[in-house]
Parts: structure tokens; C-alpha cells; sequence
């Protein structure tokens, strides 16, 4: 079963215009002989629990659960909490997690967290 959640916000402040419809995240979940979750947009303390939420309702069969993250364009610690989360969760079934296309900007949250060395970042 594939799925799609997008999360749009409707309306916030940026350099005192609103902007309304704006994408926040959007999740699309493809189950293949790897479970593929795509992230587009942030993945932040408003985004990190529905993707937690849209995680948990699969069932995960696959050995391999890949984040691609081609179009993440931020990720705070919140985010990063899910996907720690995430990989403890899979580990206990013998799974495992890998994220793969980072941008040069979430690349260095990750590097400066350290989060490279505790995910495997492709």
C-alpha cells in the first residue's frame, strides 16, 4: 500500500507578509523491496509527529527502511528525535535505517549533531 500525507500550513509570518498554502511536509511511503519513505519539505517540531504518527501505521515487512530526503529542506532536533526513534524502533526487529540524498544544509545538522555517526547516511 503506498500513501501520501501532506501537511500544508495555512497561514504564517515571513519577513511580516503572510503567506498562506505554503507546503510544510509532504510524506509519501512506497513499499518495494525496501520500504521508501520520501520527505519533502521540513521535518520539525509542527511536521515530526505526523510523520512518527504515518510511520507507526505501517506495517513494515521490508528489512530496509530508506528515508529519502532529496527534498528535505530542514530538519531540527525534533526531527532528527523521530528519526532516532525510528531506528530504534526498526532495530529491535532486526531492521535497519538508512537516509540517502541529504542537501549540504540538513548534511551539517547532521554532521554537527553527530547524527552521521548514529544513522546511516548515504
Amino acid at each position: 500500500m503506498n500513501f501520501i500525507l501532506k501537511l500544508v500550513k495555512m497561514s504564517y509570518y515571513l519577513n511580516n507578509n503572510i503567506h498562506k498554502g505554503d507546503l510544510i511536509m509532504e510524506i509519501s511511503i512506497n513499499h518495494g523491496a525496501e520500504l521508501v519513505i520520501t520527505i519533502k519539505g521540513r521535518l520539525d517540531t509542527v511536521t515530526s509527529q505526523e510523520f512518527t504518527s504515518a510511520v507507526e501505521k505501517e506495517e513494515i515487512k521490508e528489512g530496509v527502511v530508506v528515508i529519502e530526503a532529496k527534498d528535505l529542506e530542514y530538519i531540527s532536533s525534533a526531527g532528527l528525535r523521530a528519526l532516532l526513534a525510528l531506528k530504534k524502533s526498526l532495530a529491535s526487529s532486526n531492521k535497519e535505517l538508512e537516509i540517502h540524498h541529504l542537501n549540504p544544509v540538513c548534511q551539517e545538522v547532521f554532521k554537527v549533531t553527530g547524527f552521521n555517526n548514529i544513522l546511516t547516511v548515504k
